[in-house]
């Protein structure tokens, strides 16, 4: 699916040329040249990413930032901010006091060269439409069930499989390319230190996470003499197993 943006300035060449440069990379591309044009965009489009330029009057494209930042569909959405040449501030573009108080992923001057902006614009789109792709290894049915329904509530998370013992996380791992595995240690065929020492030594971009209600010392140690990136003990997933996971990635 393609990416959606939202361009939201006044200056029509600036703002179709960026148009033209994000479309070639395949991004779907909406224009705004107003605060009222604009809101009705993001109520249709959901775009997943903003480029907001200078709007009139002065004071209209801070008082859309604030709006987007309250609505629920724009609140976590990437906003890039396009500010005037810093001589001409004074009589347009963006007050300073509001620049203090904007909660922007970047912000530039112009003049800029698009290629610049593109770049930056990319970049934000792979980090925010970017999923971190999870492989559940237990042999309770009840646990795995409950990890995934914690994870699918993640943005930025997916189960790509589940696994009911160390072969068959080995084997999945291989077939699926997960970012993460979690793992159980207990577990039948394979137990989960021996089939994290396989996975690590054969897939080393994938970072396992170890989940066990065994977190004595010797499992903590075995674990980390494994590869485990972290171990965490299943009485604690619920506070720490969506940060570990952030941090493995």
């Amino acid at each position: 699916m393609n990416t959606r943006i939202l361009i939201i300035d006044e200056e029509q060449e600036f703002a179709e040329e960026l148009r033209a440069k994000l479309a070639e990379k395949g991004s779907e591309v909406y224009v705004a040249v107003e605060k009222m044009e604009a809101q009705e965009l993001v109520r249709t489009g959901k775009p997943q990413l903003i480029v907001l330029g200078c709007i009139k009057p002065r004071g209209d494209a801070f008082k859309l930032h604030q709006w987007l930042k309250k609505t629920p569909a724009t609140s976590t959405v990437p906003i890039v901010v396009v500010d005037v040449p810093i001589e001409k501030q004074l009589l347009s573009g963006w007050r300073r006091d509001e620049g203090m108080r904007l909660d922007v992923a970047d912000y530039f001057y112009r003049p800029l060269k698009l290629p610049v902006l593109v770049a930056a614009v990319e970049k934000l789109l792979d980090k925010a439409t970017r999923k971190i792709r999870v492989l559940v290894a237990d042999d309770h049915a009840v646990v795995r069930e409950g990890i995934c329904a914690l994870v699918n509530l993640q943005k930025d998370m997916l189960i790509v499989g589940e696994a009911v013992n160390g072969q068959d996380a080995i084997e999945k791992t291989a077939q699926l390319l997960p970012n993460v595995v979690l793992m159980d240690i207990a577990m039948p065929v394979l137990n989960g230190i021996e089939a994290m020492k396989e996975i690590t030594s054969t897939c080393s971009d994938v970072k396992v996470l170890v989940l066990s209600q065994y977190d004595d010392a010797g499992n903590i140690v075995a674990s980390k003499e494994a590869g485990a990136f972290d171990f965490i003990p299943k009485k604690s997933v619920s506070s720490q197993l969506l940060e570990a996971i952030r941090l493995a990635c």
